[in-house]
């Protein structure tokens, strides 16, 4: 998948064609009636679709990296792709598309969403046009409905009512349509992964790894119903639908033939060397050696610091003992980041850490909170001349879905559902167990909210910088509770305060450039 060549198929010019010209084909490139032809062309379509993933309102330049910083984990200073407005509060329809780099993610996402959607669509609608293999072409037509799954899921997730869209784009049938209530966007997500999962492999090996396989798609699955289980959504704690959540990521833990597990190395599972792990559920194929395929993610955590960690994420890690800093002995508030959670020294570069041969300081060379991050880099302690200055040149994966996600929404599904079995405890502690905490085990005898707020502790830390946490306030409704306030840097200043409006943020507006675009388009609530 790194070396797939993406092709964007175009229409013809029309404007100021003469009768012979309107009639004639044009002959130096594709036309919808053209393309669709060969195998070849099938398949490079399809990474067609792949290559949304890609884009900038998705999991493209540092995307991810940014969703961390409307967070209390995180801090954007100049506002990148406009997540600093969503931390403050202050994001609305009227400034959706501003934000620097590229531009913000409240407009980009819904664009982008439905780019990646129209490129499925298309494919699904003319593939059955080729002559080729029937076993080629449906899985081909599974991969489409796992990525136009996946694609739904993120609007759902973000903006809740979406147009549902099945058919190859049509402006003129389209570009009108009302937003699609939730629900009915949900259960087409999970009918499309019902469908892709039972065609897709189990495994793909040699240069087709990176496609979807069926476990990606049972893993995306859980991810979905996990949040239709949530508090934000499932408002009447409708207990089947928790444990609808936990059979999906059980249905991902006992298949067989994935080798799925946890990698051993935390830190060197974000590195290039490692992509493609047994970890890995799904991920985004980043390239170097193919032009416009690389992230910025090296750019953005060594030399532009948007994404700057906070104190609070450094308060939140427990110390090597697995206990709390309040409660453990080792804690010394004079050294702070002594004996802490291994994944810290993994993940955050702090004050008196050593940054690529150099010891860090309250202001060098992260100005901005005294933090920076490690995770998803390649810059780590040791000397390294490869700095790399420009956006693009990053090649790391971008995980998706990683096998320590699918045990930890076991883990929280099956708690909700039944209470915390030993089938929990498991999920919880193989986690903390490779994370090198000593003892990892949880003490037995939690009733189901002390597992709860252990759970949700553990996503914190164990994905800290990978752009979930967002969505796990969200979906937690605790957003509310966690976001308004003053963040604080690493000498515990504040620094701004920020605001959440718990009748209003816990869904993005409808850019006003969209609805102005399609009137039929009905704000979301209290926009």
């Amino acid at each position: 998948m790194k070396k797939l060549l993406f092709v964007i198929i175009t229409g013809a010019v029309l404007n100021g064609c003469t009768k012979k010209e309107f009639d004639s084909k044009p002959n130096d490139r594709y036309t919808q009636d053209t393309y669709w032809t060969s195998e070849k062309n099938a398949m490079a379509a399809l990474s067609g679709c792949y290559q949304a993933l890609t884009f900038n309102g998705i999991f493209g330049y540092a995307t991810p990296l940014w969703e961390e910083t409307a967070t209390p984990n995180a801090y954007n200073y100049d506002n990148s792709a406009g997540f600093d407005a969503i931390a403050l509060g202050t994001h609305n329809a009227a400034n959706a598309t501003t934000g620097n780099f590229i531009g913000g993610i409240i407009e980009q996402r819904w664009l982008d969403s439905y780019r990646g959607i129209g490129r499925a669509n298309t494919l699904l609608a003319r593939i059955d046009q080729i002559a080729m293999a029937d076993a080629l072409k449906n899985r081909m037509k599974a991969e489409a409905k796992f990525l136009r799954a996946l694609f739904y899921s993120l609007l759902a997730t973000y903006y809740g009512d979406a147009p549902l869209i099945l058919d190859e784009p049509n402006l003129e049938t389209q570009g009108t349509l009302p937003r699609t209530p939730r629900a009915e966007v949900v259960q087409q997500v999970l009918k499309d992964l019902d469908e892709a999962a039972a065609v897709l492999p189990v495994k793909f090996t040699g240069g087709d790894i990176g496609r979807a396989t069926k476990g990606a798609a049972l893993a995306l699955k859980a991810r979905v119903l996990l949040f239709e289980a949530s508090p934000l959504v499932n408002t009447s704690n409708d207990v089947t639908k928790w444990a609808a959540a936990a059979a999906a990521a059980k249905a991902v833990i006992d298949l067989p033939g994935t080798g799925y597990n946890l990698f051993p190395n935390y830190r060197a599972l974000f590195l290039p060397a490692n992509e493609n792990s047994v970890e890995t559920v799904f991920d985004v194929q980043y390239s170097i050696t193919t032009p416009g395929l690389g992230s910025a993610f090296d750019l953005i955590n060594r030399q532009y610091n948007t994404n700057a960690p906070l104190r609070s994420i450094i308060d939140a890690y427990d110390m090597r003992d697995g206990l709390p800093p309040a409660q453990s002995p080792l804690y010394n508030p004079a050294t702070p980041y002594v004996d802490r959670d291994p994944r810290m020294y993994q993940t955050i570069v702090y004050p008196g850490d050593t940054y690529i041969g150099k010891v860090t300081t309250t202001t060098e060379p992260f100005k901005q909170t005294g933090y920076g991050v490690k995770k998803y880099s390649i810059y780590d302690k040791e000397a390294n001349s490869n700095l790399i200055n420009q956006a693009g040149r990053s090649e790391i994966n971008y995980m998706v879905i990683r096998y320590a996600d699918v045990l930890l929404m076991y883990a929280e599904a099956q708690n909700e559902a039944v209470g915390p079995d030993a089938s929990v405890y498991n999920a919880v502690n193989r986690i903390r167990e490779r994370a090198g905490l000593s003892p990892h085990e949880i003490p037995a005898g939690k009733t189901k909210e002390e597992m709860r707020e252990i759970i949700r502790h553990e996503r914190r830390i164990e994905f800290a910088f990978e752009g979930f946490y967002y969505t796990d306030i969200r979906r937690w409704k605790i957003a509310e509770n966690v976001m308004p306030g003053a963040v604080y840097n690493s000498q515990n200043l504040p620094m701004v305060t920020r605001n959440f409006n718990k009748d209003r943020d816990y869904w993005w507006p409808v850019s006003q450039v969209q609805r102005d675009l399609n009137p039929n388009l009905e704000q979301t609530k209290n926009y």
